[in-house]
């Protein structure tokens, strides 16, 4: 299988570069029986190439332990790519999964594993991937994701670990699990967020045609209807609401532009403020039918929905130049200063001048390999 991989050594503020120019680099682990949608996902997000963003963004590869390997149910076999040795270069790993989770890792890839997390690596496990880590012993004592269908399996072998079984995605800092196929793209894009900034995930998930910002904590699945609730898509109205946030960080009336209002405001059509009530009511129901169908389809509220994009919006004013806390509190529709300062350190860790510091105009990149404690994003 080709592969693309990062040369360029520019680096952006806020990307984990080092200071000799290296850009992080990104090693997937694929071993015997792996899952080639989760490869393909890695792959798209950290290894090819972004010409429209003008640099790169990681340096990317593949490792195996073998010079071929044949993948899940024998679809094909892998080969070309490099040895596990790779892996002990990298900054982040990404650990193999497989469907029968049943049999033992080898051991090779298990201490290529621990290599990497007694070095300070960042670890990394879609869907069953996070066996992978238990395996190793990287997980005892934290927090972790798998896919529901094996959750009851996990508990038994794994009781040290404190799994999350419906959530979409569990960031631990230095270790972070997705749940299933899909959920490998959200957790992507939030490491990209994580590393990068917003700016330059939004730009990711608009070429991959995928959601910007799914939070982790949202269900992995609906097992039944909810009553009552009719099964009709949210998508357009969030696509609605988007647009409508979009609107507030262009120029012009209800815009980021002189004698703006932002999203907290009227909006460019008089519509009103961008609220729970204005999402019902362009949805054609009530509030508490919206929320039941929120929970039905995101398992989350209409309003945490609502304020995790707005500070999505702060976090791209930030990165675009916005110096003013109040106007981007304003614009963003978070309100006050104190509000937004309190909403950008529970999603991202950082207080607004650190996060202008990693990835405003002219920020300053930490070094490569280390993953700040305080950029971690915390789920519910």
């Amino acid at each position: 299988m080709a592969q693309e991989s990062s040369q360029a050594a520019d680096l952006r503020p806020g990307s984990p570069g080092s200071a000799a120019g290296r850009l992080h680099r990104v090693v997937v682990i694929v071993d015997e029986n792996s899952n080639p949608f989760e490869l393909g996902c890695a792959t798209e997000v950290f290894g090819l190439r972004r010409p429209e963003l003008g640099r790169e963004l990681y340096e990317f590869a593949l490792c195996s332990p073998e010079p071929a390997t044949l993948m899940r149910d024998g679809f094909f076999t892998l080969t070309g790519v490099a040895g596990l040795d790779a892996a002990d270069g990298a900054d982040t790993v990404i650990v193999p999964n497989r469907p029968d989770t049943d049999v033992p890792r080898r051991p090779a890839v298990l201490d290529a594993v621990r290599r990497a997390h007694a070095r300070g690596a960042r670890l990394v496990g879609f869907c069953s991937g996070a066996f992978t880590l238990a395996e190793a012993g990287g997980l005892d004592g934290r927090r972790a994701t798998a896919h529901w269908q094996w959750a009851d399996t996990f508990r038994e072998r794994f009781p040290a670990v404190r799994l999350e079984s419906d959530v979409l995605f569990v960031d631990d800092g230095d270790i972070l699990t997705a749940a299933g196929s899909s959920a490998a793209l959200d957790l992507g894009l939030h490491l990209v967020r994580r590393d990068h900034g917003a700016e330059i995930a939004n730009s990711v998930s608009r070429r991959l045609v995928f959601a910007a910002h799914r939070d982790g904590g949202q269900r992995q699945f609906v097992e039944r209807p909810v009553p009552d609730v009719p099964d009709v898509s949210l998508a357009p109205l969030l696509a609605w609401a988007q647009e409508r946030l979009g609107e507030s960080s262009t120029p012009g009336p209800g815009g980021t532009g002189p004698g703006g209002t932002g999203p907290g405001g009227p909006g460019p059509s008089g519509t009103g403020p961008l609220t729970v009530a204005a999402l019902a009511a362009r949805a054609g129901v009530s509030p508490a039918t919206l929320h039941r169908r929120f929970r039905a389809q995101l398992g989350t509220t209409p309003l945490a929905w609502l304020t995790g994009e707005r500070v999505a919006l702060a976090c791209r004013l930030i990165e675009r130049g916005e110096e003013r806390l109040d106007v981007v509190a304003r614009r963003s529709g978070l309100g006050t200063a104190a509000n937004l300062r309190a909403r950008l350190r529970r999603e991202t860790g950082l207080s607004p001048s650190d996060y202008r510091r990693r990835f405003g105009p002219g920020g300053e990149p930490p070094a490569a390999g280390r993953i700040p404690a305080a950029t971690a994003a915390r789920t519910p």
